[in-house]
């Protein structure tokens, strides 16, 4: 079965998250990609081209330094958070919990209207 790709409002999400998993330690772009998919349960799944794209941003900003080693013959480029990139992280998953929350709120209003139109005014009594 294909994939679709993340909506819109997902825009930000593979930043946060590479931040993130580079808090941990250094990486290589598809040990990441790799690394997306299987901490989101295979939920959020961003392309190798989006996250190199995010990864040389983020580098040339400040917030990641790389190197270049040699692993089973092959050389790859390793990313590493600085100091910065750990502000810029904490930043965004501070506006991102943020928002989390507003949604939830407001997800849980629809659920509790719901409940009450069912239920309640619906001739349906739950029993307590």
């Amino acid at each position: 079965m294909a994939r679709e790709p993340n909506p819109n409002f997902m825009a930000g999400v593979p930043e946060l998250m590479i931040l993130r998993l580079l808090q941990e330690r250094e990486m290589y772009g598809y040990e990441i990609v790799q690394a997306i998919r299987a901490e989101t349960g295979d939920v959020v799944s961003i392309g190798e081209g989006v996250a190199y794209t995010v990864l040389h941003a983020l580098e040339r900003e400040g917030a990641l330094k790389s190197r270049r080693r040699r692993v089973e013959g092959r050389s790859r480029i390793y990313y590493a958070l600085t100091q910065a990139g750990l502000k810029r992280y904490q930043n965004l998953a501070g506006t991102w919990l943020t928002l989390a929350r507003a949604i939830q709120t407001v997800i849980k209003q629809d659920s509790f209207q719901t409940f009450i139109q069912t239920f309640i005014m619906g001739g349906h009594h739950a029993a307590v």
